[in-house]
């Protein structure tokens, strides 16, 4: 949980005369690929009306993701204590399984590696808005029209972890831009009642009754006080939102016999009695970013310490690694980090990733010596069944690439020579390319030219579908680790460090990544299936500059 100073839980109830607030609208109406959103620049209708209300709005219109970011940015840099935050987003989002992106207008059939790059991680834009706790609105506008999307990426806004503090509103661009412009600039009014009028829109997070989103400014009337007790329970609802001790000891200040003081007390003494509260304190004083996290679970994971996943969160899977570490290394076992516990964690994890690095050498050393011995006996003499041999035991071998070119040679003079009737039965089966198919030219030709080919082709199919369950599941334990793109080119970068020609170091992997995946598995004894999981991550990263 997040800690916030007092100052934010007044900002909550009035603003102070020093705070400007601050509005952001990205209107993303015309896509490079995709279709437009008809009502996307609606919402810059909102500009004026927010701006009378005393924001200061930065605006957009069809940004790519660069200029958003960018223009976010600037509004990031502006926000002070005590003001008010509005964002708006209207445009086409993507999400996956933990993660929903407002996508840039030069978005180009992004996937779950490049997303990234392509967008602003609504994740990200909800720890900003959750710099103004009890002040900051989320607009997302979007409309059911198509966005071509790549792998692991579905079109829309996924579940949510809304801070505490922030209201996320979404809805159809049109009925979002008529709230930013209409309700959301009434002063004297609750979010809560502003949004009651509206059935078309979807309200998440804090939604308070009591606490007006903007105050009645200096000769509004303010009618009759309905509620004697308003202020306490605003100042209460406030501090519910923080839920830390500091909060509650500021509510008992502020009104010592109060409502909620009871209560108030109670809450701050039983957060205090937490077990590993000051070591949770302390890591959470660290500041440790995502990036830092994700080095801290690679370590573990390197060190054998399981994490359950490099996903930069420490959830309960971590939280057991780590305290069985520190058990192992004689720190207090208590599942937080101190300054001291990640150096010497990562002292521990370079001697470890050395070890690895020189045991592997020796094993690819080798594997390789295994490799050209193989070669000298089988395909180095050029003939077809040794040439097949070689290619059976390594398909990703030394050699495998002048295998395959010497065989498409012997292919092709087989075509050649091959009679009419047999060279036309194979040329129907190629055609198909099924096992049936092969099956049938054995049938037809039991003799003929491409007899050992069609054999080798079922044998091959044959493998291919009783691995294709295997291969699933390595494939959705890599997209299960959620790496950002630039890891996955960083891992590029280090396979062909290592001399594994993995291609372009673009974040794409094709199969010639996975080929070198493949080889870098089977070199550090690890399971070999062409796809990243926990330990080949653990590995491959270390060393790598991180």
């Amino acid at each position: 949980m997040r800690l916030f100073p007092l100052i934010f839980v007044i900002a909550g109830l009035a603003a102070p005369a020093f705070a400007e607030n601050r509005a952001l609208i990205i209107a993303n109406s015309n896509y490079r690929q995709g279709e437009d959103l008809a009502a996307a620049t609606q919402v810059l209708s909102a500009r004026a009306p927010l701006e009378a209300a005393g924001f200061k709005v930065f605006a957009g219109a069809d940004l790519g993701a660069v200029a958003a970011r960018g223009i976010l940015a600037q509004m990031l840099a502006q926000v002070a204590p005590g003001d008010r935050v509005v964002i708006l987003l209207a445009g086409h989002f993507a999400r996956s399984g933990q993660e929903s992106w407002f996508l840039g207008t030069d978005a180009l059939r992004p996937d779950l590696a490049t997303v990234g790059g392509a967008g602003l991680a609504l994740g990200d834009v909800l720890e900003i808005a959750a710099t103004a706790p009890g002040g900051a609105v989320l607009l997302l506008g979007t409309e059911p029209r198509q966005q071509p999307l790549g792998r692991g990426l579905q079109p829309g806004i996924g579940a949510l972890e809304i801070p505490q503090g922030v209201t996320v509103v979404q809805g159809d661009t049109a009925a979002i831009a008529t709230f930013a412009a209409q309700q959301l600039p009434l002063p004297g009014q609750s979010l809560k009642a502003k949004l009651s009028v509206r059935s078309d829109l979807l309200a998440q997070g804090f939604l308070s009754d009591l606490v007006p989103f903007l105050p009645i400014g200096p000769g509004t009337p303010t009618g009759p006080v309905a509620d004697p007790f308003a202020a306490d329970r605003a100042f209460w609802e406030a501090t519910q939102a923080l839920a830390t001790p500091e909060a509650y000891d500021a509510y008992v200040a502020r009104y010592p016999n109060g409502l909620y003081a009871a209560e108030a007390r109670a809450e701050a003494a039983r957060i205090r009695a937490e077990p590993g509260r000051l070591a949770r304190l302390a890591e959470d004083a660290l500041g440790l970013s995502r990036d830092q996290r994700r080095e801290v679970q690679r370590q573990l994971a390197l060190l054998g310490y399981d994490p359950n996943g490099i996903d930069g969160l420490f959830g309960r899977g971590t939280r057991t690694a780590l305290t069985a570490w520190q058990r192992a290394n004689a720190f207090e076992a208590n599942g937080y980090l101190t300054r001291a516990q990640i150096n010497e964690m990562a002292a521990q994890a370079e001697v470890r990733a050395a070890t690895l690095e020189a045991e592997a050498r020796i094993r690819q050393a080798e594997q390789e010596q295994a490799d050209r011995l193989y070669w000298s006996q089988t395909g180095a003499a050029g003939d077809e069944l040794g040439l097949r041999a070689y290619m059976r035991r390594y398909p990703d071998g030394l050699f495998a690439d002048l295998a395959a070119e010497r065989l498409a040679l012997f292919d092709a003079a087989r075509a050649a020579n091959a009679a009419a009737a047999d060279r036309a039965e194979w040329d129907r089966a190629e055609a198909v390319g099924t096992r049936e198919a092969y099956a049938g030219y054995l049938a037809a030709m039991p003799q003929g030219s491409f007899a050992d080919i069609a054999r080798e082709r079922i044998a091959a199919l044959d493998a291919a579908v009783s691995g294709e369950s295997a291969r699933a599941e390595a494939e959705a334990r890599e997209r299960a680790l959620g790496l950002p793109a630039l890891a996955l080119s960083l891992i590029e970068a280090r396979l062909g460090m290592l001399g594994l020609e993995p291609g372009a170091a673009d974040g794409n992997f094709d199969e010639e990544t996975r080929r070198a995946i493949r080889r870098f598995q089977q070199a550090r004894g690890l399971t070999v299936s062409g796809f990243l999981d926990q330990d080949t991550v653990a590995q491959l990263l270390s060393g790598a500059g991180n």
